[in-house]
């Protein structure tokens, strides 16, 4: 058997057998911090792209 067959097989038989897949319900507990963490995260620098676009606009006028 060469090497890349080995290494194949073997990770396979990782992927099988030894690794432990989380369950659905928790797969969707992270996907849901997920997104909320990016919700707040684009609020918070939209706002401050609109506090610097506002500030510039009155400092040149």
């Amino acid at each position: 058997m060469n090497k890349l067959q080995q290494l194949v097989k073997e990770s396979w038989t990782e992927v099988t057998e030894n690794v432990t897949w989380p369950k659905f319900s928790e797969l969707q507990a992270s996907s849901t911090l997920v997104l909320v963490a990016s919700l707040i995260f684009a609020l918070v620098v939209g706002m401050i792209d609109f506090l610097f676009k506002s500030g510039l606009e009155y400092f040149y006028q």
